[in-house]
């Protein structure tokens, strides 16, 4: 798991215009978001007292301003996943590679 994620890094690196790193998946459909992001975005769902729903519209609200679309569903049942499994920064990031599309 982590070894997939050192290689991905060091293979398709490339920076935004705000000097942030982000990295493609290996897919190349969806941009590794930068670490600070997904852990401020972790934290505000950790603090929060969201329910499901909420939880997912904040979600797609995150991916929608960073230029990708979601369906709603999707991203619902990828919210219980992550409750479930008290996910971290790179589970969070696998979960949102999998909902989001590029618009």
């Amino acid at each position: 798991m982590g070894q997939g994620f050192n290689q991905e890094r060091s293979s398709n690196n490339h920076r935004t215009c705000d000097g942030e790193e982000t990295t493609m998946a290996s897919d190349g459909r969806i941009e590794k978001f930068p670490v600070s992001e997904l852990a401020g975005l972790r934290t505000e769902l950790l603090q929060s007292n969201r329910d499901s729903w909420q939880t997912a519209e904040l979600i797609t609200t995150f991916l929608s301003g960073r230029g990708y679309g979601a369906d709603p569903a999707m991203v619902r049942e990828a919210v219980l996943r992550l409750e479930a499994n008290s996910c971290n920064v790179e589970c969070m990031q696998r979960e949102l590679e999998q909902v989001a599309w590029a618009m």
